[in-house]
């Protein structure tokens, strides 16, 4: 597996490099070289007040991209929640390719059911003013090979993104599924 690790606001010292590189072999190990190339990002929040550091990771694995990201306030801790995190979302990938190449075809629903309603506590800006940020922050392009909503949803959970776009296979038209609020999925498409 290639293994690319990014700092920011900090130095990947051998001895982090050399942790991030045993944790993550040990989340991949069981997927039988399944993951070609891992790309870590590890930061330290710039304001000491606020104890955040963060390690993300995107997997590239059989044509399939998984992401995780978490955060603590400790680097190493961090480090070992997202592997635990990508060892699971690699589970779920290899489940269900291998349900998909032995035939299998579970007859359940995108759609949850909706749960019950939690009353909200507390107000949820707490004061603070909202603010929205740059226009455009990032641009990324990528290769959308057409595909079904089921395989969509699928995606959205590997990635752990709010939404995912993707190219419908029977329509050939760029669809949006996103992950309710309130359970379930939702799908948006351009009226005709």
């Amino acid at each position: 597996m290639k293994l690319l690790i990014h700092g920011r606001n900090l130095d990947v010292t051998s001895a982090l490099r050399d942790y991030t590189e045993t944790k993550l072999s040990r989340a991949v190990n069981h997927f039988n070289g399944m993951v070609q190339e891992a790309d870590v990002h590890l930061s330290v929040a710039r304001n000491p007040r606020v104890p955040q550091q963060t390690a993300e990771v995107t997997l590239f694995a059989s044509g399939t991209v998984i992401r995780a990201q978490e955060r603590s306030e400790n680097l190493y801790a961090s480090i070992d929640m997202v592997a635990g995190k990508l060892a699971r979302q690699l589970q779920r990938h290899k489940d269900r390719r291998q349900g998909h190449h032995n035939g299998h075809h579970h007859g359940h629903s995108a759609v949850a059911p909706e749960p019950e309603m939690m009353p909200m506590q507390g107000d949820l800006l707490n004061g603070r003013q909202p603010e929205l940020p740059a226009p455009v922050v990032r641009r990324k392009y990528f290769a959308m090979p057409p595909m079904s909503v089921e395989d969509a949803i699928h995606q959205l959970q590997v990635i752990d993104h709010d939404f995912y776009l993707f190219r419908d296979k029977e329509t050939n038209t760029l669809q949006v599924v996103y992950q309710r609020n309130h359970g379930g999925y939702g799908v948006i498409q351009a009226r005709e």
